[in-house]
């Protein structure tokens, strides 16, 4: 059975949670030569799984559009850590 848009936008939450590295020293995500700023992209994913955690605090209910450009940004913020081998 598939979860409501609530319990899947909690789950994407947490799994971005678990999967990005946001308790890194800043002086290991700036070492070098960078495609993209692996600090500035971990800020916009940390800010948008704030901005939810706190829509759904105050009991917002997410759209699938919104779970949707959720998870696009996180793959797309991932791909880039993992071409400056944040991750």
């Amino acid at each position: 059975m598939k979860p409501d848009c609530h319990t899947a936008m909690i789950q994407l939450i947490q799994q971005a949670r678990d999967a990005f590295p946001f308790g890194v020293p800043e002086a290991e995500l700036c070492g070098g030569k960078c495609i993209g700023c692996p600090k500035k992209l971990l800020e916009l994913v940390d800010t948008e799984l704030c901005d939810w955690e706190t829509r759904l605090e105050h009991g917002e209910v997410p759209k699938l559009g919104d779970i949707s450009r959720l998870g696009k940004l996180c793959r797309n913020v991932h791909r880039g850590l993992k071409r400056n081998g944040v991750v």
